[in-house]
């Protein structure tokens, strides 16, 4: 996380992620099935025409492949679902995953045809934050 991560004419750099339990408040609170996973990201087109960035996946410990959440309502600052990127113009914001409290790898693409695609690793490691209390269920698991 915090470094650069080239592919093809698109930059990636994940600059934060924090865990939620909810997302909204009042009676337009959000619950996810697991866990909120917001991923704050800053991507910068260095080639020279438009870039559509497509949704991003997270890759868990065990190999499970998790997609991005389509919905970013409750979400401050969410990147969106059209992402055109103009030649040396960067968007920045917030992905939103709904999966279980571990450490991850965000898959980042080049945004071309998926059959040629190149793509990249970031590792997003368990950070927990304040906004993120653990419940406890029963036999000792957490939530």
């Amino acid at each position: 996380m915090g470094e650069r991560v080239p592919v093809g004419q698109l930059t990636y750099s994940v600059v934060d992620t924090s865990w939620k339990g909810q997302l909204g408040d009042g009676y337009q609170v959000r619950t996810p099935n697991q866990r909120f996973l917001l991923v704050t990201v800053s991507v910068t087109n260095g080639g020279g025409s438009q870039i559509s960035m497509p949704l991003l996946q997270l890759e868990g410990a065990n190999g499970q492949m998790y997609k991005e959440v389509n919905n970013g309502e409750g979400v401050d600052n969410y990147i969106g679902l059209l992402r055109n990127i103009a030649p040396a113009q960067t968007l920045q914001g917030r992905l939103l995953f709904d999966v279980p409290l571990s450490s991850y790898r965000l898959r980042v693409v080049d945004g071309v045809d998926p059959a040629f695609e190149k793509a990249a690793w970031v590792k997003l490691p368990l950070n927990l934050d304040g906004d993120a209390p653990l419940v406890s269920l029963p036999g000792g698991g957490i939530k």
